[in-house]
């Protein structure tokens, strides 16, 4: 950590000697007047965030944004966002994960890391999302790239340089090529990273008299090859026909240090555990697309094919050492995860002339999952062996009518959804899981405005959050001789209902919020009395209630841009099988602050937190994170930015709860204390970009 102070100084110190050199490009003329007049009026009549409604949108094309390398980084920058630690989730607070769409189309995690930040226009969060989005969305992210028609090319690469607890490298390049009607996109990165992690447990189990606790820590090397590629075929002013592949394969080597204590009535035990692990995760996404405009019926017509397709692989070797003695092997574990995922959709849309707009369509969908363990036990010299396999198929329709009565803006929606799920153990006679049901989600949404600057808007929604498939695998994390971290394949849907009302003055947004959810998934304890082995896995508890009161407050003032947020949550989670206090509210603040300096320095101080949670069954710490950039553009194709991430080191995570009579406190130390320098390079041009793609599957989110 010693080293962390020159390097600061150095970079500090290449960033100033770099501006003295964008100090001269800035003095070569610009290429025409166009060019001149183009950037005054971007500059000085766009604002970075505006917000409607609670709604956020963030210019990125004409802010400091565009200087940050990879969108996962960009969206974390964004009010009530938030990035997991491996950067494989996405949550809005009070929401859950969101949905993405790019260009109004479906996408997923992997999506965003091919798609270039320098291609992107806008991002949108909308938090009341209409029945056109699927019935598992309580908030979706809207990500608009830049539009063209012009016959050209622009080639994009980028590096960026990390230094966390390890140093971690992101190369990437992106291209782009369009002639006439033809255009065609393709990317590829390459991530070197070493990312490390570290959590404790402390847990007692009364019934059985055990005490014990661990730490364990591991540092991974991993590799990342994430590619994409694609061709728009635009037949005429309406029509178009495209098709796109992209993928991440990813390796991993880590291994798993631990040290337990385990107290068993008078038995007490001290235990080193040595876990060897090789990871093999495999991603692969392509659809086939074709639009077209039924001029008879004055209707757009899509038609659309998609397949994904996940597959995993985790060899762990385990060896103990008890009370320091010697390392013994003590299992081989060998588990493999494949599911594919084909869908297809048709969506069609029609306009009157009374500003009103009808929107309908159906999806089918069919999952397939296949499950394998091979668990060999050096001790009983003998294997375990598990084959569990997955169907699911999914048919939904939907129709909404949105427009305006008078002042009025409204939107209903209906969508209907029928879902057929089976599973089973290849070595049992009954399925695991069996079920067959259909549900019915509505959504409303209508504004009245009470002025030019002063608006009310009431919304009502009913929506499900489906498990994701690979937590219907058999994988699960070897921590020591006494814990595992397991599977969750009897997991079911949760069903949410939520009401909401907001107050809209200009950019300001009052919000008021009520949502109830049914079987909301949350962490258990499984405890095996013969083999004193306790597990932990996600299950559907009872409900959780929860009520929100929601500020968002965006302003400009000179060259100070902010977007401020305060969120006030009150929630509550019930469950026959955990210990249930009185629960407590919290409040949720951010506020990101960019002030533009001269000579094309921008400033960006961002800051977010929480206070201590309390839902009524589990307890969770307070939260204050600062992070610092400083970015500069050199003429039209260099931008280096310096970021200064987790500032004070205060990124870790406290849980408390008791379930099923087991009391536990874990602690999670995220590794996000960072020294980054990004520097992107950028040669041709294309003004307005007209590819498109729409992803089909709209559960393809579960598939990670």
């Amino acid at each position: 950590m010693n080293l962390y102070l020159p390097l600061k100084l150095l970079l500090a110190l290449l960033l100033f000697c770099l501006s003295f050199i964008a100090n001269a490009q800035n003095e070569t003329p610009k290429d025409s007047i166009s060019n001149q007049l183009n950037e005054v009026v971007i500059s000085q009549e766009k604002k970075a965030i505006t917000n409607s409604n609670g709604n956020i949108k963030v210019d990125v094309a004409n802010s400091v944004y565009t200087t940050i390398p990879n969108p996962i980084d960009l969206l974390s920058k964004l009010p009530s966002v938030q990035i997991s630690s491996d950067r494989e989730s996405i949550s809005i607070v009070g929401k859950g994960n969101p949905l993405i769409y790019i260009d109004g189309q479906k996408a997923t995690v992997a999506d965003l890391n091919a798609l270039s930040v320098a291609d992107i226009k806008t991002i949108e969060i909308v938090k009341n999302p209409s029945s056109k989005y699927e019935a598992e969305g309580r908030a979706v992210i809207l990500i608009t790239r830049k539009l063209s028609k012009k016959d050209s090319f622009k080639t994009e690469i980028s590096e960026v340089a990390s230094f966390k607890r390890n140093y971690n490298n992101y190369l990437g390049f992106n291209s782009s090529f369009k002639k006439g009607k033809l255009e065609w996109k393709a990317n590829f990165n390459y991530n070197r990273l070493n990312p490390w992690e570290n959590h404790t447990l402390e847990y007692q189990i009364p019934r059985a008299s055990i005490v014990s606790n661990y730490d364990v820590m591991a540092t991974t090397n991993r590799n990342q090859y994430i590619f994409g590629g694609g061709m728009f075929y635009k037949i005429n002013e309406d029509d178009y026909f495209s098709i796109n592949v992209n993928g991440k394969l990813q390796n991993d080597t880590f291994d798993i240090h631990t040290f337990t204590f385990n107290q068993n009535k008078d038995q007490i035990n001290n235990v080193l555990t040595l876990t060897g692990n090789s990871s093999k995760k495999d991603f692969a996404n392509a659809f086939v697309n074709y639009s077209k405009k039924i001029k008879a019926i004055d209707t757009k017509l899509f038609v659309g094919f998609q397949y994904s397709n996940l597959n995993q692989h985790l060899e762990s070797l385990v060896a103990n050492n008890y009370n320091e003695t010697n390392f013994e092997l003590s299992q081989n574990r060998d588990q493999k995860f494949n599911v594919d995922v084909f869908s297809g959709r048709i969506d069609l849309e029609k306009k009157f002339k009374n500003e009103m707009t009808l929107e309908y369509g159906g999806l089918y969908l069919k999952a397939k999952s296949i499950s394998n363990a091979d668990i060999f036990d050096f001790e009983k010299k003998e294997s375990e062996v598990s084959d569990y396999d997955f169907k699911e198929e999914n048919l939904a329709a939907y129709v909404q009518f949105s427009g305006k009565l008078k002042k009025v803006d409204f939107s209903f929606g209906l969508r209907t959804e029928n879902t057929n799920v089976y599973s089973k153990f290849r070595a049992q006679f009954l399925p695991s899981i069996d079920k067959n049901y259909t549900n019915l989600f509505p959504k409303i949404d209508v504004t009245f405005p009470i002025d030019s600057t002063k608006s009310i808007n009431v919304n009502y929604s009913k929506s499900i959050v489906r498990p994701k498939y690979s937590s219907l695998s058999q994988i699960a994390t070897y921590i020591n001789p006494y814990f595992l971290y397991g599977s969750s394949i009897n997991l079911g849907p949760a069903f949410v209902d939520e009401i909401s009302s907001s107050f809209q003055y200009q950019d300001k947004t009052l919000k008021v919020s009520y949502y109830q959810t049914k079987d909301v998934t949350n962490p258990s304890f499984v405890f095996n009395d013969e083999t004193n082995v306790l597990m932990i896995t996600d299950i559907n508890f009872k409900r959780e209630t929860g009520f929100t009161i929601d500020f968002t407050l965006p302003f400009t003032y000179k060259f100070w841009t902010t977007a401020n947020s305060l969120v006030f949550v009150k929630s509550k989670v019930e469950d026959y099988s955990a210990l249930v206090h009185s629960s407590k509210p919290y409040l949720y603040y951010y506020s990101n602050n960019t002030f533009k300096l001269p000579k094309d320095f921008t400033v960006v101080l961002s800051f977010w937190g929480a206070t201590k949670q309390n839902d009524g069954i589990f307890e969770r710490k307070a939260n204050f994170i600062v992070d610092l950039s400083l970015a500069k553009a050199f003429g039209k194709n260099w931008n280096c930015t310096l970021n200064y991430n987790d500032i004070f080191k205060a990124t870790s995570y406290t849980d408390r709860f008791t379930v099923n009579n087991i009391h536990s406190k874990f602690k999670y130390f995220v590794d996000a204390n960072e020294i980054s320098i990004a520097v992107r390079y950028s040669f041709g041009k294309i003004k307005d970009s007209e590819f498109k793609q729409k992803s089909v599957n709209e559960s393809e989110n579960r598939i990670r």
